[in-house]
């Protein structure tokens, strides 16, 4: 998948978006990266996913900058892969998407693990939309208007 090929007549950046780390194997690779989850095999055992899935997701999201290889940091012949800083700028998607399953996917009594601020132990703050001013969006306090990027 290039990003050219399959998203390039699309104006919708949601669906450009979703095009690139919209699938499920593709978030849950992302999610393991900001875990610290580096190589291939560690993919591969937290995920129980098949090799040659895994191999096309990792593929795809490098060619689209999500992550770049870098030789292994122990100095083996592995290779790792790393969050470039288009990939770090999807971790407020994670959280948001996070937040919204612990709200909405969990019956009480059910275990389930919380994302916690390393600082102060504590659950990070719900996220909100806001505008440039500061007030709190609702969906029916925006709306859409076609641009061209500079």
């Amino acid at each position: 998948m290039t990003q050219q090929a399959s998203t390039g007549s699309n104006e919708c950046p949601v669906a450009r978006a979703a095009e690139i780390i919209g699938d499920r194997w593709s978030l849950l690779i992302i999610r393991d990266a900001f875990d610290e989850v580096r190589r291939f095999s560690e993919f591969q055992k937290n995920l129980g996913l098949a090799k040659n899935i895994l191999a096309a997701r990792l593929k795809a999201l490098v060619e689209v900058g999500v992550f770049e290889t870098r030789p292994a940091s122990d100095g083996s012949a592995y290779k790792e892969y790393a969050l470039t800083q288009k990939g770090r700028e999807v971790f407020p998607i994670m959280v948001s998407m996070r937040q919204w399953g612990e709200r909405h996917l969990f019956s009480a009594g059910e275990t389930h693990s919380v994302l916690l601020d390393n600082e102060h132990d504590e659950p990070l703050a719900l996220l909100e939309v806001r505008s440039a001013g500061g007030r709190k969006l609702e969906p029916g306090d925006c709306h859409r208007r076609r641009v061209v990027k500079p």
